[in-house]
């Protein structure tokens, strides 16, 4: 199989951070990013309707020439993943909450996970926990409204610090030492958690190691990852176009290093979906 496009998709702007991360890895990597961003956010859908609408996107950028397809996103990797890996005839790689690095790296045995409450109730999540963190305390917060606000463009602010401390900051009183973020969207708070937290307490995402994973699978199934200039990351939305970019200007003008993104409906690289 000829290397087309790796397909990246997330309910909305979060797995920027994953296309980010690959960018840095591979940087003449062809990359088609889709924020379906008329379901944002998946982690208030329904489970029927949410596995459902995620294997029509995955499906949808098969359509477009993607020959991977990267999962950016806790909530739809939880809902259909397994079903993705069956029914589509391209590699996939999914996201988890990076649990199992968190207990790897705590010293006093408990962990902080912050993520969707979608993610949080998920049978996925309980199996890794039971897999990889059943001897070590796990905090799991949900947190309503955090992607909403990046989302927004808006990962900085009083509210946002607000909604950090009081999740966080029983747990840190009670010795947590390590932060896992368990949501895309959440690497884009990740400046503001460190200010509420000790020096000593870790923060983990899961995009770098999503990002080197990709390369591994590609790697197997024989997709060689040409060399070259830096290429832009191709997107599309599923919904507002203009909200999108204006949230992606917002980021950067908060300081987060996104790579260059060109709109996908503007080059010959395919239509999208509705």
């Amino acid at each position: 199989m000829t290397l087309g496009h790796v397909g990246i998709f997330d309910s909305g702007l979060g797995g920027l951070t994953v296309a980010r991360a690959l960018r840095t890895l591979a940087p003449a990597l062809p990359i088609l990013y889709l924020g379906d961003t008329s379901y944002f956010p998946y982690g208030e859908r329904d489970e029927a309707l949410l596995e459902e609408r995620v294997l029509a996107v995955g499906g949808s950028l098969v359509d477009r020439g993607c020959t991977a397809l990267v999962v950016a996103c806790n909530t739809a990797s939880s809902a259909a993943l397994e079903r993705l890996r069956d029914e589509l005839p391209v590699p996939v790689i999914g996201m988890e909450p990076p649990l199992k690095p968190a207990a790897a790296q705590t010293k006093g045995g408990r962990i902080v996970l912050l993520a969707t409450a979608h993610t949080a109730a998920g049978e996925r999540l309980a199996r890794l926990e039971a897999d990889h963190a059943s001897d070590v305390t796990v905090h799991t917060i949900p947190m309503p409204g955090l992607a909403d606000l990046v989302e927004a463009g808006r990962p900085r602010g009083d509210e946002v610090m607000a909604m950090l401390d009081e999740a966080v900051s029983e747990p840190l009183r009670l010795g947590a030492d390590v932060i896992a973020l368990g949501c895309t969207h959440y690497a884009f708070v990740e400046a503001s958690l460190r200010q509420l937290v000790p020096s000593h307490v870790a923060i983990i995402d899961a995009s770098d190691a999503v990002a080197r994973r990709t390369l591994v699978v590609l790697a197997e199934a024989g997709l060689d990852v040409p060399d070259g200039a830096t290429r832009p990351v191709y997107y599309d939305v599923t919904g507002d176009r203009r909200a999108f970019a204006a949230a992606v200007q917002c980021l950067r003008v908060e300081g987060e290093l996104l790579p260059a993104l060109v709109d996908a409906r503007r080059q010959p690289v395919a239509t999208g979906i509705a």
